[in-house]
């Protein structure tokens, strides 16, 4: 286990290579060993040192959430992170590449809560009832430590991944409100274009077979910690597509069919 000055360096690294637009090393080049637990550790000291400079809490998300990426990570489970206030933004939003380390772009659902979820026995049916509606987003992640060493080649491990607040970066609502009774969530889909290129399609039923159930595995992982996830929070769901790599003059356009789409582009 991490002590507690480790965890401070570690988060105070993450947060000046986000600050300062160049990525870091990887925490597990110095730290092997580390465990998952430390990593949310990292994670949570990261995402506390920024509440002291004024953001506050508006989510969580999901991710790796596919049965590939999670072989690939050497994991068996996904894993979560912290979405804050000024994290999110309008459909059509115009975003400066330059403020982000590798940027991409991902495909999912968010839910709104209307009532609040806690307990290790959280289902499905729970989720549903507790959505006011979900709505299409599209997730930026950024990658505040480097995917590859530039120096050693050394790859980063999901430990790595979750201390960086599961590279959350940002988040794109859609203008159309599903609500979650009247759609087979299931079954609901895209297509992504880059610059007009079709770069990724999707269902919704590649997270974990039904998009609510990442919030149920959000919910009765916090469970154990006395969090709960509360009224009005923005919950993504998971990605179900791959991330597609964005950068300055990129257009990027996801079609969800019935249920409108969503626009950004990146100068």
């Amino acid at each position: 286990m991490l002590n507690q000055e480790q965890i401070t360096q570690a988060a105070a690294a993450i947060h000046a290579a986000e600050q300062e637009r160049r990525p870091t090393r990887a925490v597990t080049l110095t730290h092997p060993d580390m465990s998952l637990d430390d990593a949310y550790r990292v994670q949570a000291r990261w995402m506390a040192l920024k509440q002291t400079e004024g953001r506050a809490v508006s989510g969580y998300k999901i991710g790796l959430t596919s049965r590939a990426m999670q072989l690939s990570m050497h994991i068996d489970e996904p894993d979560y992170g912290t979405l804050l206030d000024d994290m999110f933004f309008a459909n059509g939003a115009v975003l400066d590449a330059a403020q982000y380390t590798d940027p991409r772009i991902e495909v999912e659902l968010a839910f709104v809560l209307k009532e609040r979820l806690a307990g290790a026995q959280v289902s499905v049916d729970d989720v549903m009832q507790a959505t006011d509606y979900v709505v299409p987003a599209l997730e930026l992640i950024a990658a505040r430590s480097y995917r590859v060493d530039p120096d050693s080649g050394y790859v980063r491990k999901v430990q790595d991944t979750i201390s960086d607040n599961a590279a959350a970066a940002g988040v794109i609502l859609g203008e159309q409100r599903i609500d979650p009774h009247n759609v087979d969530l299931r079954w609901c889909g895209a297509v992504l274009y880059r610059n007009e290129v079709v770069e990724e399609t999707g269902l919704a039923a590649g997270v974990l077979d039904h998009p609510a159930n990442g919030i149920v595995w959000i919910a009765r992982r916090f469970a154990p910690h006395g969090i709960a996830l509360e009224p009005g929070q923005v919950l993504l769901s998971g990605s179900f597509t791959r991330p597609v790599p964005a950068r300055a003059g990129d257009v990027f356009r996801a079609d969800y069919g019935d249920q409108g789409s969503i626009d950004c582009s990146f100068r």
